[in-house]
């Protein structure tokens, strides 16, 4: 049983902004029924003032799946277009009073929807696409090289286990626990610029040090 916190159970008992949104303008599909989660976001935007005025979901998921999807539409109502991409996941865990590390992924897949859909409403292929279209490395949640190198990114990710837990990336047969080793073994051993010159640079900086 998962150790779920009260307002995760809320949530899922009571999920608010459940459904579509009447005159939707932008609307964000991620995931897949094939892994066991999914979301589809739609939103209602101010084009004068590119306020979000309303947000529905509608998920196929666990409890956290549907208490994240939830919670996020009632972070995003009232902001920005460009303050609601700054809502990350872990924004979403926190809001439900945390989430247990192995179904933190449906915190990533409530992110990944408002960007789906935000990039619907501009007009342009989702970025979010682009960088996660890659190798199939897991094959049971069919998650691709490219999805598991953003998610560790931005989550600074250095283990099977956390990978797992943010993308379900290896949770089954394990057989591509291996693969997803190498990547977190390439990504954490690239340098990575500072932006300002160091006094003492480091073995992971690329950038000169100041004179």
């Amino acid at each position: 049983m998962w150790n779920y916190s009260d307002k995760v159970l809320e949530y899922f008992r009571n999920p608010k902004n459940m459904g579509e949104c009447d005159n939707a303008n932008a609307v964000g599909e991620v995931g897949s029924m094939a892994c066991g989660d999914a979301m589809r976001l739609t939103m209602r935007i101010d084009p004068a003032t590119e306020r979000i005025l309303d947000a529905k979901f509608k998920t196929f998921g666990c409890a956290s799946a549907i208490a994240a999807a939830s919670v996020l539409t009632e972070l995003i109502i009232g902001k920005t277009i460009d303050e609601a991409l700054k809502v990350s996941n872990d924004d979403i865990a926190r809001a439900l009073g945390g989430l247990p590390a192995a179904k933190m992924h449906c915190s990533v897949l409530g992110h990944d929807a408002v960007i789906a859909a935000i990039d619907n409403y501009r007009g342009v292929k989702s970025a979010q696409h682009d960088m996660d279209e890659g190798k199939i490395v897991c094959r049971c949640f069919a998650v691709t090289d490219k999805h598991i190198e953003r998610v560790a990114r931005e989550n600074n990710l250095h283990t099977i286990d956390e990978v797992t837990n943010y993308t379900k990336a290896g949770g089954a047969c394990k057989s591509c626990h291996m693969v997803i080793q190498d990547i977190l073994d390439r990504i954490w051993r690239e340098p990575t610029p500072c932006t300002a010159p160091c006094a003492h640079p480091k073995p992971c900086c690329t950038t000169p040090a100041a004179t």
